[in-house]
């Protein structure tokens, strides 16, 4: 299976992705854990049906030390008890900025007011960040139909 277009070697998406890549790193210095930034990419990912990105985050948070019963669980976290409440606030935020086109009115107020109930202001910054991130890249990597399967953790830096 091939993309449909490369984004690195397109010039104009290859630039618009290097923006969306430099705005991740400023995520990467935030105080929300890397872990749930990992698990909250996952679910977007799942949700969005992102191959590619579900392939990456999964073997990037292994790489991190990320147990593979918590990253399988992670479709199913409502059930699941190997969450933290705080991880469980941060998956249902993500999942409903993800699903924004389902809920008119967008995200809920207890959804959010769940979410500031463990996280700070800056790290329910990063999470809002982290999620519409992974929402882009998930948009542009069904579009491009790009392959799943392949990734090696820190193969982009």
């Amino acid at each position: 299976m091939e993309a449909r277009l490369n984004p690195f070697t397109n010039p104009v998406l290859g630039k618009v992705f290097k923006h969306i890549i430099a705005a991740g790193k400023v995520l990467e210095g935030s105080t929300l854990p890397a872990s749930t930034q990992e698990l909250v990419k996952l679910r977007a990912s799942q949700i969005n049906g992102c191959g590619f990105c579900t392939d990456m985050h999964f073997k990037d948070a292994v790489h991190a030390g990320e147990s593979a019963e918590r990253l399988n669980l992670v479709a199913v976290w409502r059930e699941a008890t190997v969450f933290t409440d705080a991880e469980r606030a941060a998956l249902e935020l993500a999942e409903e900025a993800t699903r924004i086109a389902d809920a008119a009115g967008g995200v809920p107020d207890e959804v959010w007011a769940n979410a500031a109930k463990y996280y700070d202001e800056d790290q329910l910054g990063a999470l809002v960040g982290v999620i519409t991130l992974i929402n882009a890249f998930n948009r542009g990597n069904v579009m491009l139909q790009m392959p799943a399967g392949d990734y090696q953790p820190g193969q982009f830096g």
